[in-house]
């Protein structure tokens, strides 16, 4: 395997909830006065065995359960960009699901001021950048949707984009097709999970529908050779997250992966770890997972950091940084 250190990485889909270790799990319940299910910090990690992604999602909504204040967000956010910048994170643009927060009486003030000073730190500390990225939840109503984005209307300042998340199977991007268009006309950049374990055809209408610039997972548009072609043709990325799709059973070991597949057809892939503290590994231990399962070349993992770059939505003079280091790696 080869030794990454110096390749600058952008990290593209990472869930900053899915960040939340159990240790600091743990040192949020006691800050916040929170009394846990669970009688250790050991018991809580050998339960991050799931069947499916919707067994993930309970528990990641359980232990979501400790961010109560604007400092609760701030360190998190902070935690995750020290450890990803350790395996050499650059840019990294944070999904967060506001109305898991906001079904719980945070308010989304105190949800986006500490995500933002969680920000405005890393960059400081860490010459790191990034951005925010609105996540809508799939399995509640559309017009919960529309009213969670009317809710931030006065800080679209602080948000990149607008994204969609959650359990997939169901609920079909389409469905959501009104609040995009609201993104849209607020100026927000747009992504949504499709195809993880939804069909390629949840791909097609995440591009045709909701007119997303990339695609969060997108593994199954493998399925549909027409599609494929039409991603490659257009450039669209695909943020691919290997230890996730093993750990949820989209495939069934890294060996088995589509990754190099995909690489293969041409199509725009990055590497990412969707949520770190329950799948095993942030970016740069998914990287190194991958490439060694799958034997990738030097320059396929170079191919893959400038990837992760190309399809950021990094401003052009971080591009240009990032993309120069990665040339001479």
């Amino acid at each position: 395997m080869y030794d990454t250190s110096g390749l600058p990485l952008a990290e593209l889909h990472i869930h900053i909830e899915g960040s939340l270790e159990p240790e600091l799990v743990f040192a949020l319940a006691e800050r916040n006065r929170i009394e846990l299910p669970w009688e250790s910090v050991g018991q809580l990690r050998s339960l991050q065995e799931f069947d499916d992604l919707q067994s993930f999602l309970d528990l990641y909504y359980r232990c979501m359960d400790v961010l109560r204040t604007a400092d609760d967000f701030r360190d998190l956010v902070l935690a995750y960009f020290r450890r990803a910048h350790a395996e050499g994170v650059r840019h990294a643009e944070l999904f967060f699901d506001p109305q898991a927060h906001m079904s719980r009486g945070v308010a989304i003030d105190d949800v986006l001021d500490g995500l933002t000073a969680g920000l405005e730190l890393a960059r400081g500390e860490l010459d790191i950048t990034g951005g925010l990225i609105l996540c809508i939840l799939r399995d509640l109503p559309v017009g919960a949707a529309l009213e969670t984005l009317a809710s931030v209307e006065h800080r679209v300042g602080d948000l990149i984009g607008l994204g969609l998340d959650s359990a997939e199977l169901g609920h079909p991007p389409a469905l959501f097709a009104p609040v995009y268009d609201r993104a849209r006309e607020l100026g927000l950049r747009l992504v949504a999970h499709a195809g993880e374990e939804g069909p390629a055809a949840y791909v097609s209408e995440a591009l045709d529908v909701l007119g997303v610039e990339r695609v969060d997972h997108g593994v199954r548009c493998l399925d549909d050779d027409a599609l494929v072609a039409r991603l490659v043709d257009e450039a669209i990325p695909l943020t691919v997250c290997p230890f996730s799709n093993v750990r949820l059973k989209v495939v069934g070991s890294l060996a088995e992966h589509p990754l190099k597949r995909m690489l293969d057809a041409g199509l725009l892939v990055t590497v990412n770890s969707d949520d770190p503290a329950y799948f095993g590994g942030y970016l740069g231990a998914n990287l190194a997972g991958i490439s060694d399962a799958l034997q990738l070349s030097r320059e396929e993992v170079r191919r893959l950091a400038a990837n992760s770059v190309t399809a950021s939505f990094a401003p052009a003079w971080r591009k240009a940084e990032l993309s120069a280091q990665i040339a001479v790696w």
